[in-house]
């Protein structure tokens, strides 16, 4: 079973999304059942990518889900334009959700953000 953390930076993305999707709980929920567990436990990573050039490693990798269904928009099915950035630590079988966005309101991820994270972990904090 993957046990799920997240940063204080997720989690005023995650308020302030949740504002405008009222079921974004519900479907975030779904989301690491029918993306993470599938791609990490089962090998089935259909919905998710690793991210290139972020300093993977061996034992922390990092990831983007970029079809999210939510019953807050209807009629886009999987394509909402929400997506998900988080860091897998796989021998830990361990998940560290870093950002939420909507695509409308930012283009990519905050890169400056996973390098941070990286650089955290790469000093033994957190």
């Amino acid at each position: 079973m993957i046990k799920y953390k997240t940063l204080p930076e997720f989690n005023r993305d995650f308020k302030k999304l949740a504002k405008r999707y009222i079921t974004l709980a519900e479907d975030f929920e779904r989301v690491k059942k029918n993306a993470i567990e599938l791609c990490h436990v089962k090998g089935m990573c259909h919905n998710v990518e690793e991210i290139k050039g972020a300093g993977n490693a061996e034992n922390l990798q990092f990831y983007k889900i970029r079809k999210i269904a939510s019953r807050s928009i209807p009629g886009r099915g999987n394509q909402t334009g929400l997506r998900v950035i988080y860091a897998f630590f796989p021998k830990l079988e361990e998940v560290v959700f870093l950002e939420i966005y909507f695509k409308g309101d930012k283009e990519n991820e905050d890169r400056g953000r996973i390098k941070e994270f990286s650089r955290q972990k790469a000093k033994g904090k957190g």
